[in-house]
């Protein structure tokens, strides 16, 4: 987000309604919002703008500062970098439970901090109940009630926030290319967005399904803008039990939607699996561009190397040029419905490879949003041997005319002599053309079939007469 933008951090201990306050703020259903505690773990940023004064809503994870093991200790580091560059900090509170000794010790924290919290006192759903509100003076000297669910007391409370933030107007968005990181839980998705953006954007742990929300983070590599959306691991459906792990499932697979550039993030030390092909489809037929990132490369390396030391007599080092040449057509079989989306074997943890995957980045967004002329599409397509993609069974092909229909991704009108869909391997086979005319890599390619206007207009009276001579005659 915008550095110029004043920031309003929310924090709070688990399940007292951060995550909906966050999305009443910005006007949005961006953060996960369940009964179930626990949710958001990374940081999670939005806009919004009251009374023409915009600003930053930061939502961070239910804190428990006495537990500095695993998942907790994480989300309470991501926390204290969101208070570190707060302008205000709000401290959600339960109404309905009162106060507890977590509220205080994080009203206390954030005093040591140097960032005197306001007070929302949450689940407070009319001014009969502003009696829940009272109790709360002990965390601090500005309290409010609020109901974040009903939109009670959201009006005073922003009034206090943005107070003294200046007037103007939402920065337009710059041109970002938007990426999605998707794959099975713990397969470095996280790792790989922090290496990318250069800082410790998403939590990273061993334990699987670390990241739950969408986590946004724009980076800025060589002037250009590139938003990485770091989605919740995906798992299989029968692996799926908890409420909060079903709705990171939906929510990727929306946010996916929001992309241009997928990710595919397969563990190499483990290869592809039926899974990840599954994962790779919902980029697939929701069009978006693919690039298959092997991670962990340096770990299959180091696992080839040891099983060759343990055959006996075997003294020949394993080459990691030579492994890559073996490992790849493996890949490519497994994800044959990929074969447009380039294969890039890098390792997040160390960072090795990753400049190819931004020049790849680039490459894909210009392929994506390329646009062909009709003149030179039909001169290209008159110039093509269409009888060696026409299947033995289907109907001598005849292509009239070809135009480009849109970009993201590039779908192109065939005016044709066919009156059924393209054969698949017609498909594939012009598809291919069109890849070596006019690099469209890592993108999938869209046609639309059109017969041509007068053999159209005989199939229709051809209709018409069938439908005549079925009509039933009644004798006078």
């Amino acid at each position: 987000m915008s550095d110029k933008l004043p920031s309003i951090v929310i924090v709070g201990r688990p399940n007292v309604g951060k995550s909906t306050l966050f999305n009443r703020l910005t006007g949005t259903r961006r953060s996960i919002v369940t009964n179930e505690p626990g949710i958001t773990r990374d940081r999670i940023y939005g806009t919004a703008e009251w009374e023409g004064r915009p600003f930053e809503v930061v939502d961070t994870g239910g804190i428990v500062p006495e537990d500095k093991a695993g998942i907790p200790g994480e989300i309470l580091r991501q926390a204290r970098l969101a208070i570190e560059n707060a302008t205000r900090v709000v401290l959600v509170v339960d109404g309905r439970t009162g106060p507890v000794p977590l509220d205080q010790e994080l009203a206390e924290l954030l005093r040591r901090a140097g960032r005197p919290p306001v007070i929302a006192v949450n689940k407070v759903d009319s001014s009969k109940q502003a009696d829940l509100s009272a109790q709360f003076y002990e965390l601090g000297n500005e309290v409010f009630g609020v109901s974040a669910e009903h939109g009670y007391g959201i009006d005073a409370l922003l009034d206090r926030l943005t107070g003294d933030f200046p007037k103007g107007e939402i920065p337009p968005p710059t041109r970002e290319i938007n990426i999605a990181i998707i794959g099975r839980p713990n397969v470095g998705k996280s790792t790989l967005l922090n290496q990318l953006a250069g800082v410790e954007r998403s939590i990273v742990s061993d334990e699987a399904g670390t990241t739950r929300d969408t986590v946004d983070t724009v980076v800025e590599h060589n002037g250009r803008n590139y938003r990485f959306l770091d989605t919740a691991g995906i798992r299989r459906k029968g692996k799926t039990k908890l409420i909060a792990e079903k709705l990171s499932v939906i929510m990727a697979r929306r946010h996916l939607e929001r992309a241009d550039i997928a990710l595919l993030v397969v563990d190499a030390a483990v290869g592809v699996t039926s899974h990840d092909a599954t994962i790779a489809s919902y980029a697939e037929q929701s069009g978006r561009s693919v690039i298959i990132v092997m991670n962990k490369w340096d770990l299959a390396v180091d696992m080839a190397r040891a099983n060759a030391a343990k055959k006996k007599g075997d003294t020949k080092k394993v080459n990691s040029n030579e492994l890559l040449a073996e490992y790849e057509p493996i890949v490519r079989e497994k994800l044959k419905f990929l074969s447009y989306a380039p294969v890039v074997f890098l390792s997040a943890l160390t960072g090795q490879h990753i400049e190819r995957l931004y020049s790849l980045i680039d490459r894909i967004a210009v392929a994506r949003e390329r646009r062909i002329s009709t003149g030179e599409l039909n001169r290209w397509i008159s110039a093509v041997d269409l009888d060696r993609g026409t299947t033995p069974a289907s109907r001598r092909m005849k292509i009239y005319y070809m135009t480009q229909a849109s970009a993201g991704p590039p779908t192109f009108v065939l005016f044709t002599n066919q009156t059924k869909p393209l054969h698949f391997s017609f498909q594939r086979f012009l598809e291919n053309r069109l890849r070596d005319a006019f690099d469209f890599v890592g993108t999938p390619i869209r046609f639309t079939l059109r017969l041509k206007k007068h053999e159209s207009n005989k199939r229709e009276r051809a209709t018409q007469v069938k439908k005549e001579r079925r009509r039933p005659r009644h004798s006078k």
